[in-house]
C-alpha cells in the first residue's frame, strides 16, 4: 500500500438537505482497508434513488410525501434520528454511492493477495446475521462510505469478482438497481408464463426488472411515460402502458412496484386471486390506503424487499457474466458534476442509469457517453 496516494477526490455529504450539502473535495484521505477488507480504485459509480432519499432524509417515517415533495419541502429536524434504510441515523460526513465497479488495489491482512487486480462489483445491500429484531443488513454508501470517490473500501466477501467484456461504467450500472430487481423477483418467486406488471419501468430498478423478468420467461407489462416507451420495449417488455392508464381488475399474477403513491389501491385490485405484490420503492408517496377484504378474500400476498440473501447478488453477477442482462447507461458525468447528475436523475431527463466517474478517469476517457 506504500505506492498508493494519501489523498483523493471525494464527494462528501455533510448533512441532510439540498444539493448544497454535497461537497467535492480534492484532498480527502484515501481510506485504508481493515484486516477483512479490500481497497478498490473506483472505475464508475452510478446514481440511485437511495442517494437522493438518504441526502434529504426521506427514509424517516416523519416524512409522508413523495420524494419530489421532500425535495421542495424542508424535512423535519427529527428525521435525522432515523434517516437510514435501517432506521438509524446517518453519520456525517458520509461518502455516498451504492453502485460501485472498480479494481482491487490493496488487501487487508486476512485477504489473499491474489485478489489484487480483480475487477469487482460491490454488493449494495450487505446481509448480516439476524438480530433480535429479525433480518439485519448494512448499506454501502449509507451505513458506510461508498463509491463517490477515487477509492473505496469494502468487505472482501462483499466485493464480487466479475469477468465481463463490459467496461467499468457499464458494470457500475448494475449493483444497486439490478440487485434490487433480482431480489424482488426472487422473493416473489416469479416463474415462466406468469403475467407481471412493472411500475417505474424506465428507471434503473425498473429497467433491470423488465430484463430479469423476461429472462425468467414471464409476460411483462411495463408502465412508463410516453417518451420512454420505445426504450422500455427494447428491453424486452411485451407491452408498455402509460403511467395514468386504467388498470384492469384481476389481470396480473405479480405486480413489481417501485412507485406506490395514490394509485396503490389500483395495483392491488389488478392482481388475480392468489396474486403477489412486492415493493422496493415508493417515490410517488409511502402512505397508501388498503381494503383488507381485497387482500384476504382474494388470497393475495403482499411483500416488501430490501434485505438480500447472499445468493441474490451472486446470481446477478452470473447473469451479467452470461450476458443475460445488458447495461442501460444514458449519460456519464465527472464526479465533480454530481449535483448536475442528481438534478438530471430527479428530473427523469434520461432513462436507465446515470454514471459518475472520478474526474481523472473522465478526462482520460475524453468524456465518452455510452
Amino acid at each position: 500500500m506504500t505506492d498508493l496516494p494519501t489523498h483523493m477526490q471525494a464527494v462528501v455529504l455533510t448533512a441532510h438537505g439540498g444539493p448544497d450539502k454535497l461537497e467535492v473535495h480534492a484532498d480527502w484521505p484515501v481510506p485504508r482497508p481493515s484486516s477483512d477488507e479490500v481497497l478498490i480504485r473506483v472505475g464508475g459509480c452510478a446514481v440511485n434513488n437511495t442517494d437522493i432519499n438518504t441526502r434529504i432524509g426521506w427514509y424517516s417515517k416523519t416524512v409522508t410525501g413523495s420524494t419530489d415533495d421532500a425535495m421542495t419541502t424542508a424535512v423535519p429536524a427529527s428525521a435525522a434520528a432515523e434517516s437510514s434504510w435501517s432506521g438509524a441515523a446517518i453519520r456525517f460526513p458520509r461518502i455516498q454511492g451504492a453502485d460501485l465497479c472498480g479494481v482491487i488495489v490493496a488487501t487487508g491482512a486476512n485477504v489473499p493477495e491474489r485478489r489484487l487486480g480483480e475487477r469487482v462489483l460491490v454488493a449494495a445491500m450487505q446481509p448480516r446475521p439476524a438480530s433480535a429484531e429479525g433480518l439485519d443488513y448494512v448499506t454501502f454508501g449509507a451505513d458506510m462510505d461508498g463509491g463517490f470517490a477515487d477509492y473505496a473500501v469494502a468487505a472482501s466477501d462483499m466485493a464480487y469478482k466479475v469477468t465481463s467484456n463490459l467496461n467499468d461504467l457499464e458494470l457500475a450500472s448494475f449493483p444497486c438497481a439490478a440487485s434490487t430487481a433480482e431480489n424482488m423477483l426472487d422473493r416473489i418467486s416469479l416463474t415462466a408464463g406468469e403475467r407481471v406488471l412493472v411500475t417505474g419501468a424506465s428507471g434503473g430498478v425498473g429497467s433491470a426488472a423488465v430484463q430479469l423478468a423476461k429472462m425468467r420467461g414471464a409476460q411483462v407489462v411495463a408502465v412508463a411515460s410516453a417518451d420512454k416507451h420505445d426504450f422500455v420495449r427494447r428491453l424486452g417488455a411485451d407491452e408498455v402502458w402509460l403511467r395514468d392508464a386504467a388498470l384492469p381488475v384481476q389481470h396480473f399474477d405479480v405486480v413489481v412496484d417501485l412507485v406506490a403513491g395514490n394509485r396503490w389501491p389500483d395495483l392491488i385490485e389488478a392482481l388475480k386471486r392468489g396474486g403477489r405484490y412486492i415493493a422496493a420503492g415508493a417515490i410517488a408517496g409511502p402512505i397508501a390506503e388498503i381494503d383488507l377484504r381485497t387482500v384476504y378474500l382474494r388470497d393475495l400476498i403482499i411483500a416488501g424487499s430490501t434485505y438480500q440473501p447472499p445468493h441474490v447478488f451472486a446470481n446477478l453477477v452470473r447473469s451479467i457474466e452470461a450476458g443475460a442482462i445488458r447495461p442501460v447507461v444514458s449519460k456519464v458525468y465527472p464526479l465533480s458534476q454530481i449535483r448536475q447528475a442528481q438534478a438530471d436523475f430527479v428530473g427523469k431527463t434520461y432513462p436507465g442509469k446515470l454514471v459518475l466517474v472520478p474526474d481523472s478517469l473522465y478526462r482520460e476517457s475524453a468524456g465518452v457517453t455510452l
